[in-house]
């Protein structure tokens, strides 16, 4: 009797163990997911109000330049009115979209992004062709695109000489998958972990999370995702079925 009671306390206390570790875990990714969740939320609303900020200084000046137009227009200095006009059509594209995919949302996560790189002094070289039906979830295809590009530009900040930074991306329909290509120019090299690779910047844990979130996220739709890296370079490939 006395033996079967040691066992049963045995057990009872790896039982208790067992739940604690549970819930300990367990409310540690939740906080994870919330405090990724809200850096996510965060990062989206600086880069809405960096391209809020330049469609604010365009509207401001649109006065201005209405009135300089009526001028050249009343004088009929035709060729200053014609060269005028084309300086704010070039001005203008700056605040319109950069880049037309051919899908909205991916349009909107893209050129927010790109809009906030180059505020960073970041050069962006980008080619982007979509569907306008994906099978991907928006919320799933914002991940994504999101910790891409945020990795590449906490990548390319490191670099003292702004000549040097600079991030492609280049997005096409490969057969039947959304083929997701973004290299950036890095400092030194990344090191190998188990979910792909760690930040020299941020803790390894929450960086991490971010690169699990895009494996889990291919792994959801069967997708794939490929790393490369060599001095002075790196390079996120996803493929996710159309």
């Amino acid at each position: 009797m006395v033996t079967i009671g040691i066992v049963l306390a045995v057990v009872c206390f790896a039982v208790a163990v067992a739940l604690f570790v549970r819930r300990y875990i367990s409310r540690t990714l939740d906080k994870k997911i919330l405090n990724f969740q809200n850096d996510l939320i965060q990062r989206h609303c600086d880069e809405v109000r960096n391209m809020y900020a330049k469609m604010r200084g365009w509207r401001h000046d649109y006065h201005s330049h209405i009135q300089t137009l009526k001028v050249y227009a009343k004088q009929e200095q035709y060729t200053e009115l014609g060269e005028y006009l084309n300086k704010l059509e070039a001005d203008l594209t700056d605040v319109d979209t950069v880049l037309k995919t051919g899908n909205i949302m991916l349009d909107a996560i893209l050129n927010s992004k790109i809009s906030l790189a180059l505020s960073q002094g970041i050069h962006v070289d980008a080619t982007a062709v979509a569907p306008e039906i994906i099978r991907v979830s928006e919320i799933d295809l914002c991940v994504v695109i999101s910790n891409l590009m945020d990795n590449a530009m906490e990548a390319c900040l490191k670099l003292e000489e702004k000549s040097e930074r600079r991030i492609r991306i280049y997005i096409d329909v490969f057969k039947a998958y959304l083929y997701i290509s973004v290299a950036n120019t890095m400092r030194g090299l990344l090191a190998p972990s188990d979910v792909g690779y760690v930040s020299t910047k941020r803790s390894s844990g929450e960086h991490g999370f971010g690169l699990m979130r895009i494996d889990t996220i291919a792994e959801k739709y069967n997708g794939y995702v490929n790393r490369q890296h060599e001095e002075g370079a790196f390079v996120t490939e996803v493929m996710l079925p159309l």
